[in-house]
């Protein structure tokens, strides 16, 4: 057994759990408000590295010996009850009423037995449709149990083989901050702008930085050797810099996306500097931090953050899967939401989590003959729950393979794309050749224009499969004259062809990408205005994906400028909490810029639930044709008006 004099229990790190755990949660319900709230995981991995370094040297320093197996023992009862109910339990969920989530169930329940789903994640990421097709998966978040896993595994190996060689705590310390720097800057030359950060975010070796960062701070920073009875003066500075770090973490946790170049560009190393540098504020007992941090709701959710991280993501999935309109109820379902996690963690700390974590075979004996009727009935529950997951797991082995990727929406992107590359290019070239003409050129229609129109709708009608859509053969041979250049998410890609036949192909620029934000726009609006293709008529259809503000619109605008109209499609977005958000802050910037018409497709697709894919979000081959049509309509009515 591990020898050692009694701990110092830090209280505070109780606070530091709950306001980790309270910043996935809330990111994960709000990410408009609460953008940076993932940052909760690298105070996870932070006070980890922390205090399994601290207890590793306070048992050899005072000469105890440091047993392997019982530390690993103690991890296993300590981190497994509780990951394995919550697969299992989700499993028993799944195999009744989302059977699309079976696929691959029992190798993420055996990659997470391994400590190895991060990488499994890696190697079989899922597609962007799953996030739109009931498809998203509960357990993406566990990623991070297999990370620290990994810590746990090789971590205290590493330290025994330096204990037994005589390696100073200096040199250690010294190989602790060399490889976080190198995980960090590892991190920052995987990144590559535009392009999906999974691999990064997941791998271990570019997290490793925060849980060393903890691992070094423990050698520097011992629990043991800290007393207080520190003098006035040292106490107010100590106070300070915990403010100043304190401060700088709220600083980052409300502002940085998970988006941002910065933060895979020394952001999160930033972060983890300054929670390392306030974790050790918090563990002195002199500090006021830990006071502050020590009060009784975060001793509570501080004892339970491990079962609240567990059982967020796997409700919120599975709530919003039975409730598709989570954009109608901003407030109150996320207060479900928080409700069903406190409780179903409550039950889990209460009678999976603490009985196995402190089991014995003797007590198992114990039970058959002393426990009382609440507590087998409790017992029975959780077995038969457990006994249902076990079969989601037999039963995923030949789950056949959800129709995600080749999806017929997905197909229709890939085909658009496919299409709509080589048009995109030659009509830059074309424009690039007619630049005068393009700059006079606004769609706006005289009487000279309308006899044309009219005349040619009758000699050479184009397009009349759109005509029962709204548009007159009139407006569709207009059409082809008005100057135009998109920008959008897979909402727009799904309807691209249709916009690049009722608008000319040769002269029209449609850019539209899967998973696309506000924030890519920017760059892409840039270059075609450098290269002096950027129409008279600017259509976004953004925010299907992500929340932006006011400030960002005024980005556009401002890049735009005033001689260029922008039209806005709002979005139709039920199942995301950002919908109001977006055509809100859509709505107060028509009001500001007169060069700006919301195309309002929210309110034109209410009800029109039969226009759409299950996901409720992107049109099916009818609806699409209603979307482009009506998007067509407005800017014609727009162009009328001026």
């Amino acid at each position: 057994m591990d020898k050692s004099p009694k701990r110092r229990f830090i209280t505070g790190f109780d606070g530091l759990r709950t306001l980790g755990v309270i910043g996935v949660i809330m990111y994960h319900l709000n990410p408009n408000v609460f953008s940076g709230g993932y940052l909760g995981v690298p105070i996870f991995f932070l006070i980890s590295g922390y205090l399994i370094t601290d207890h590793f040297f306070n048992t050899v320093d005072y000469g105890g010996s440091f047993s392997l197996s019982n530390f690993y023992i103690r991890r296993v009862k300590r981190l497994y009850p509780g990951m394995l109910f919550v697969i299992l339990a989700s499993g028993a969920y799944i195999v009744f009423f989302l059977k699309g989530l079976l696929y691959h169930l029992d190798q993420i329940f055996v990659t997470n037995i391994l400590n190895v789903y991060n990488w499994w994640q890696i190697f079989n990421g899922q597609s962007y449709f799953e996030r739109f097709a009931n498809n998203e998966s509960p357990f993406t978040h566990l990623w991070t149990l297999s990370i620290e896993g990994q810590f746990y595994i090789i971590w205290p190996i590493l330290l025994i083989l330096f204990a037994k060689h005589g390696v100073k705590k200096s040199r250690i310390f010294g190989f602790s901050l060399i490889v976080s720097i190198a995980s960090a800057i590892w991190m920052a030359i995987l990144f590559k702008p535009g392009v999906d950060p999974s691999r990064i975010y997941y791998g271990t070796d570019t997290r490793l930085f925060s849980i060393l960062l903890g691992c070094g701070l423990a050698l520097v920073w011992p629990a043991e050797k800290l007393k207080s009875g520190l003098k006035k003066a040292d106490k107010l500075k100590l106070n300070l810099v915990g403010l100043l770090s304190f401060a700088l973490m709220l600083l980052m946790i409300f502002t940085i996306k998970d988006s941002d170049p910065f933060l895979y560009r020394g952001g999160m190393f930033i972060f983890s500097i300054t929670t390392c540098i306030f974790i050790a504020v918090v563990a002195h007992p002199d500090s006021f931090w830990n006071g502050i941090l020590s009060n009784r709701v975060f001793h509570y959710v501080g004892t339970r953050s491990y079962g609240l991280y567990l059982y967020q993501f796997p409700v919120m999935i599975f709530f919003e899967s039975r409730f598709k309109n989570v954009a109608d109820h901003p407030i109150l379902y996320p207060v479900i939401e928080v409700i069903l996690i406190i409780l179903i963690t409550e039950f889990s700390f209460r009678f999976v989590e603490q009985p196995l974590a402190h089991a014995k075979w003797s007590d198992v004996k114990k039970f058959f003959h002393t426990s009382s009727g609440f507590q087998r009935t409790i017992a029975l529950i959780v077995a038969l729950i457990s006994i249902t997951g076990c079969y989601s797991v037999v039963k995923a082995v030949s789950a056949p393979k959800p129709n995600v990727n080749h999806s017929q929406l997905a197909t229709k992107i890939n085909k658009n794309e496919k299409a709509n590359k080589a048009k995109k290019q030659q009509a830059i070239e074309n424009l690039k050749k007619q630049k005068a003409k393009q700059k006079d050129a606004t769609g706006k229609m005289s009487s000279a224009d309308y006899a044309r129109y009219k005349k040619a709708a009758k000699a050479h009608p184009i397009n009349t499969e759109f005509e029962k859509y709204g548009l007159t053969q009139i407006d569709l041979q207009r059409l082809k004259d008005v100057p135009l250049t998109a920008v959008g998410d897979s909402v727009m890609a799904d309807g691209s062809d249709n916009f690049l036949k009722l608008f000319d192909d040769k002269k029209v620029i449609v850019d539209a990408a899967v998973s696309r934000q506000l924030d890519a726009s920017l760059g892409i609006l840039q270059q075609y205005k450098d290269q002096g293709v950027l129409a008279p008529n600017v259509l976004i259809g953004l925010g299907t994906n992500g929340p932006f503000n006011m400030q960002q619109v005024g980005q556009i605008m401002d890049l735009v400028g005033p001689k260029r109209h922008v039209y806005w499609i709002n979005v139709h977005v039920p199942t995301r909490p950002w919908e109001k958000t977006v055509n809100g802050v859509l709505s107060q910037a028509a009001g500001k810029y007169k060069n700006l018409t919301v195309i309002d497709w929210n309110d034109y697709s209410q009800g029109k639930t039969d226009w759409f894919y299950d996901d409720n979000v992107h049109p099916n081959p009818d609806g699409s044709m209603y979307y482009t049509s009506y998007v067509a309509k407005e800017i014609l009515k727009s162009l009328d008006k001026k």
